[in-house]
């Protein structure tokens, strides 16, 4: 393909980036169909299975946790179960690392773009929602170390102190012990100095913090609702306080934004001098407010100067890019989701919540009325090997390390480079192989959705 001057659209792009065209064209609809499966990965839509879970009194439960095992047995011994048996389960379960997620839906406005499951906050809802959320973590946490835990949205911060206090003592539940990561996310509008030192003392050690942009024009297009001179000033509240370890989330590929607008937002986020930043190109999902008064996606190849300029800016200022979406300082990483990226089993806690327990992906009911009633799944499928081993590939190639081949036969006894697809990947240079791991090209990162979209229906047994 020839490029004119004329033709603006290729102002973005050198002449070697031409040779990607082909493919950056079709990006967008692969990222929406990589970005489904995905999701399909983390939310399964199957056959509605009875919910698992040990029915046991408040008693086993805090008795197995604090290693009560002789008490254990006298209460099995009285109702004739097999105490042993049960016990030995209920240890086991408690020598087990797991990460959790839990997620708050309610809002002090609803963003235009946001597809989550989300409600206007009213207090009232908040203690229905917060009796259900116990509920639901008493019947399906089986006493694992919790290595990680998100609080998620929603947007937490909108519950006030005394609700955040009552989410705090929900959360006791967990065995927080060895817990090395405890993200908390925030809107700018609604983290105050107490909720923030509240956070502090019930062990939260990060704040993730929707910022989205430095631009007052595409906040008010968001329906976001902080002043961009508060972001400068909650930041260096919350570093007071002592929050070291803040992401913050940014948004691209806005109508009508300009190159350079990115690059201001870039600029200014690095003054704020934190971590981590995650970026996201707009999606326009259905059901939001943005599908309903039909915006339509930049072009595809100013999204793509974008994203390079993005890279270009944190790479220079030490950032690593370590997954698609995410650039963090040396050690910054989000371990949390890590595991969502490395294929590893976790819990999720209220109403649309996705989680990964003993080879079953599971989805929660958005449905408020199913929630509130302790109908809390929604689907649930148990995994084949397959299945179990294309999502390692679709989430594991996400990062830009990739996925390690000894940990994949240590894992799955198998070689990766056997597989055919992966074969054919690595023979067009769209997969290479570097320091024993496999993993996406650099020029092809950016339409790594179509390379993944490849992995989606192969044979892996």
């Amino acid at each position: 393909m020839e490029k004119t001057l004329e033709d603006k659209r290729w102002q973005y792009l050198s002449d070697e980036q031409i040779s990607l065209l082909s493919d950056i064209k079709m990006q967008s609809s692969y990222r929406r169909k990589i970005n489904q499966t995905v999701k399909f990965i983390i939310n399964p839509l199957y056959m509605y299975a009875l919910r698992q879970g040990f029915d046991d009194t408040d008693f086993i439960r805090k008795a197995t946790i604090h290693g009560m095992v002789e008490e254990l047995k006298g209460f099995y011994e009285a109702k004739g179960i097999d105490r042993d048996g049960r016990i030995k389960i209920l240890i086991a379960g408690r020598k087990k690392m797991k990460s959790v997620y839990v997620h708050i839906p309610f809002c002090s406005s609803i963003c235009s773009y946001c597809d989550f499951p989300k409600f206007f906050y009213r207090s009232d809802w908040v203690e229905q929602y917060l009796a259900q959320l116990k509920k639901e973590i008493e019947t399906y946490y089986q006493f694992e170390k919790v290595k990680t835990l998100y609080i998620g949205g929603g947007t937490p911060s909108a519950l006030n102190v005394k609700e955040l206090k009552q989410l705090f003592s929900i959360l006791q539940i967990f065995d927080l012990s060895e817990c090395i990561e405890f993200t908390f996310e925030c809107n700018i509008e609604n983290i105050t100095e107490e909720k923030a030192i509240l956070l502090k003392q019930f062990g939260v050690n990060r704040i993730s913090i929707g910022v989205e942009t430095f631009h007052s024009k595409y906040l008010q297009f968001l329906n976001r609702h902080h002043q961009i001179s508060e972001i400068k000033e909650k930041i260096k509240m919350l570093k007071k306080i002592g929050f070291l370890n803040i992401n913050v989330d940014l948004i691209y590929a806005l109508p009508n934004e300009t190159l350079k607008e990115v690059e201001e937002d870039i600029i200014a986020f690095l003054k704020l001098d934190i971590p981590h930043i995650s970026t996201y190109s707009l999606m326009i999902e259905p059901h939001t407010m943005l599908n309903v008064h039909n915006v339509e996606p930049i072009e595809q190849e100013l999204d793509y100067a974008m994203y390079q300029k993005i890279e270009q800016l944190l790479r220079k200022h030490q950032f690593k890019h370590y997954e698609v979406s995410n650039f963090g300082l040396k050690g910054y990483e989000s371990k949390h989701n890590l595991v969502y990226w490395n294929n590893w089993e976790y819990y999720g806690f209220g109403l649309g919540a996705a989680g990964y327990i003993n080879g079953e992906r599971y989805e929660n009911t958005r449905n408020w009325n199913h929630y509130l009633n302790g109908n809390y799944r929604k689907e649930v499928h148990k995994l084949s090997i397959n299945e179990t081993i294309e999502n390692e590939l679709i989430l594991g190639l996400r990062k830009l390390d990739g996925i390690s081949l000894l940990e994949f036969e240590k894992k799955y006894h198998r070689n990766l480079k056997e597989y055919s697809m992966i074969k054919d990947l690595l023979k067009k240079g769209k997969l290479i192989e570097e320091n024993g791991n496999i993993k996406i090209a650099e020029r092809f990162i950016y339409i790594s959705n179509q390379i993944l979209y490849q992995l989606i229906g192969e044979q892996y047994e």
